[in-house]
Parts: C-alpha cells; sequence; structure tokens
C-alpha cells in the first residue's frame, strides 16, 4: 500500500472515531447534566446531545460493520463466518450490558443489550447489496413507528429499567419485547440507524466530495425533519389532535408536556397517530429517526473533510482537537462502561457541572495514553477476539478437508490431462482448445 493510501485510510479512521468521539462526550452529558431549566425548557446540553449522541453511535455501528465485512456486500461464502463473527460481538455486548444492568437507570440507561439486539438483526443486512439496505432503512424509519404505534397496546409495558442476568433468566419474552419495541432504544425502529451507518460505511469516506455529500445531505435531513414535524404539529393542527386525544393517553398533563419538549423514553404514547409527527428526542418517530440519522451524517462528514484540510496553520488545529477525541472515540464500549459505573459509584461527589467536565478531562486523557501504549481499549479487544474466534470456527467448519480418492500406482512423472481420451488413452485434439479456454 502507498503512503497517500495509507495517509487516506488513516485520515479516514481518524474522523470516524474522532465523531464516535463526540458521541461519548455527547452521551456522557445527558447522562451528568441537567436536562431541563427551571422554567422546563431544555438546556442547551440537552438541546445539543439529546437522542443525537445515542443515535451517532448507532450509526457509526452501522459504519463499523460495513468496515468488519470489507465495505462491500458479503458473498455467499463468507456468510457462515460472517454471522458467526456479527453473533459473536452480540453475545459479548449483552454480557457487558447485563453486568452493568445493576446500575440505576435513573442516573444512565445502558444501551448496549440494546445495540446486541441490533447486531443480530444486522446479519442479513451485509448480504444485501447497498441499494436494497438503503431502501430497507427508508421502509424501517417511515413503517416500524406505525406498526409499533399499533403493536404497543399489545405488548408487555416496559420496566424501563437496565436489564439484568435476572430479568433475563425469569422474563426472556418480556426483555426481548422491551430490547425491541419498547424499551429507552428500541431495536427494531433503530434498525435504520444501522443501515444508514452500512450504506455510509460503503463508501469512499477518504474523497472529499463524499465528505462533503454527507455534510450537506445531514444538514438536510436534520433540518428538514424539524421543519416536517413543526408543519405538522403547529400549521396542521397535530398538536391540538394529541390534546384532544390526551384523556386516553397512559400519560399525565404535565408528563405529555414534558414529552413534547424534552422526549420521551423509546416511543410514543398511542393515543393519537400524530404524536408520529412529534420529533422530540429518543421518541422513534419517523422525524426523530431522519433528523438524528442527519445529524450524526453531518457530524461523520464534517469531520472527514476537515482531516481535508491542508493549510498549515489549520491542520495543527484541526490536528490537537481531533486527537484526543479520535483516541477516546477508539474505545468508548470502555469508556461508556467506566463512565456508567462511575456515576453509580461513591467516587460521584461532584455537582453536575465539575463531575461532567471530570469525566471529559479523564475520558480524553485515557484515550490518548492507552492509544499510545495498548492501542485497542480493553473490552474493544474482548469484543474483537471473539468475533475473531467465531468466525475462524465457522470458517474450519465450511472448510472441512474432501476425503482422498484412492488413485492406482501411475508411471512416475506421467501428469492427468484435462481432456477426453480416445480408445489408445491419449488426449483427443479436436476441442483442446476450447476446452483450455473453459478451465481456465
Amino acid at each position: 500500500m502507498s503512503e497517500p493510501v495509507k495517509s487516506r485510510t488513516a485520515s479516514r479512521l481518524l474522523g470516524v472515531d474522532a465523531t464516535r468521539g463526540v458521541a461519548l462526550l455527547g452521551m456522557m452529558a445527558v447522562h451528568s447534566l441537567f436536562e431541563s431549566n427551571p422554567d422546563g425548557s431544555p438546556t442547551w446540553s440537552f438541546a445539543v446531545f439529546g437522542g443525537r449522541a445515542a443515535a451517532t453511535f448507532a450509526v457509526l455501528a452501522g459504519v463499523g460493520i460495513a468496515f468488519m465485512t470489507g465495505r462491500a456486500r458479503v458473498k455467499a461464502r463468507d456468510a457462515g463466518p460472517t454471522a458467526a463473527a456479527l453473533g459473536a460481538r452480540a453475545l459479548v455486548v449483552l454480557l457487558i450490558g447485563l453486568v452493568i444492568g445493576y446500575a440505576d437507570a435513573a442516573l444512565g440507561a445502558v444501551i448496549l443489550p440494546y445495540y446486541a439486539v441490533l447486531f443480530v438483526l444486522a446479519i442479513p443486512l451485509v448480504y444485501l447489496p447497498t441499494w436494497a439496505i438503503a431502501v430497507a432503512g427508508v421502509a424501517v424509519a417511515g413503517g416500524v413507528p406505525a406498526l409499533s404505534h399499533v403493536l404497543l397496546a399489545h405488548l408487555p409495558a416496559a420496566t424501563l429499567e437496565n436489564p439484568t442476568f435476572g430479568y433475563l433468566f425469569h422474563h426472556p419474552i418480556a426483555l426481548l419485547s422491551e430490547l425491541s419495541l419498547t424499551g429507552e432504544y428500541p431495536a427494531v425502529p433503530w434498525l435504520a440507524y444501522l443501515c444508514a451507518g452500512l450504506v455510509i460505511g460503503r463508501l469512499n469516506l477518504a474523497r472529499v466530495k463524499v465528505a462533503f455529500a454527507l455534510l450537506v445531505s445531514g444538514v438536510v435531513m436534520a433540518m428538514g425533519a424539524v421543519i416536517a414535524s413543526s408543519e405538522l404539529l403547529n400549521r396542521m393542527g397535530g398538536l391540538a389532535h394529541i390534546w384532544a386525544a390526551q384523556p386516553r393517553s397512559v400519560l399525565t398533563i404535565p408528563e405529555t408536556s414534558e414529552m413534547l419538549r424534552l422526549g420521551g423514553d423509546g416511543t410514543v404514547p398511542t393515543s393519537s397517530w400524530w404524536w408520529l409527527a412529534t420529533n422530540a428526542p429518543h421518541t422513534s418517530t419517523p422525524p426523530d429517526l431522519i433528523g438524528t440519522i442527519g445529524s450524526a451524517t453531518g457530524l461523520l462528514g464534517l469531520f472527514l473533510l476537515l482531516g481535508h484540510v491542508t493549510k498549515p496553520g489549520w491542520r495543527q488545529v484541526i490536528a490537537v482537537v481531533r486527537a484526543p477525541l479520535a483516541a477516546a472515540g477508539s474505545m468508548t464500549l470502555t469508556l461508556y462502561t467506566a463512565h456508567i459505573m462511575f456515576l453509580n459509584s461513591d467516587y460521584d461527589v461532584y455537582d453536575s457541572t465539575t463531575g461532567y467536565i471530570l469525566q471529559v478531562a479523564a475520558a480524553l486523557l485515557i484515550g490518548l495514553a492507552w492509544r499510545a501504549t495498548a492501542g485497542r481499549g480493553p473490552l474493544e479487544s474482548l469484543v474483537s477476539a471473539a468475533a475473531k474466534r467465531a468466525r475462524r470456527w465457522a470458517s474450519r467448519r465450511r472448510t472441512r478437508p474432501a476425503p482422498p480418492a484412492s488413485v492406482s500406482r501411475l508411471p512416475d512423472g506421467w501428469r492427468p490431462s484435462p481432456f477426453p481420451r480416445g480408445p489408445d488413452g491419449l488426449p483427443k485434439r479436436a476441442d483442446n482448445e476450447a476446452l483450455a479456454r473453459e478451465s481456465s
């Protein structure tokens, strides 16, 4: 590989990791800082990161899967090893999520078990062409929220607690329902994020035109979702319909107001179809899904574009800012787990702002130190090792050696001919040229 190609690949990976690092800091802000001001309006941190940070994680998970599968459609011969690798990733992520699931969900809902379901749902997607994945993503973003709206009344009510081993063994069906459709980060509608990430990951992210297209399309999607939601709720009377149906809602009047301002816990009430027009965070409505896909796509495009800046002064500033973000972004599983454990420990004795600043500083410094010394994060290494072992196991089962054929003893130096033979045992001459073309 030539040096320019290596440089472009490194810049692409740094851009992806830096985007993931911003998402990590954003999720930490959502967990550590206040959601609302005294008047009930969202704080600046929640207005910026609420719903968008988690969505960016999910989109980048799709990008990572695209990288893992060679940025191309998985061939039939690699179906088993790829499925085994993704299944192993899902299992290890699920186990880590269940281990830290004993944390208080009020301090931070653990997203990892939902990610495990997403990895399983990604298995059939990697065998599809890129255009089919894009179509599937559009269908999920537009159709699954409506399907969920119909099914919610017939599914077990979500506990909205962090899943644990005990809940897994005692209520497996209810847990699967919560992880898939009714929980904080429902995997089935969130499949739209994974589809978007797979499509993006198959693009040539080292090109300036692709980075610019991601930035522009992301901004258009994010702004378009906000405008469409506002038109539906305000000019077309969606809010009036929601309030008219409020007596049939499971929410009280203050809870309805809070959901419209600050968002929900993965779903919206089924009292009115107009709820599907809101773009509030964590509501899994079409405007919410499309808008947060747009913000994730635009942020990734921005960091990819920054990698192409050539002016020396600006390039140095960008490198200084991007390096710690990318270092933290390369080990988000480890740092996210540490963040959840810290929030639930006796060491978190700080006010919200001080605690958040300390966590950000620790994440950036640990990321830089770990990347410079050990490389990949410890939990990332665990997941990667499990995936590689599963892939090797599946590959060995696929390539079992054929039993040796019995061969009669032949004279030394004799080589079989690929061409037909006549009664005298010599190769026929008539069709030799055609057969040679077929065998080449």
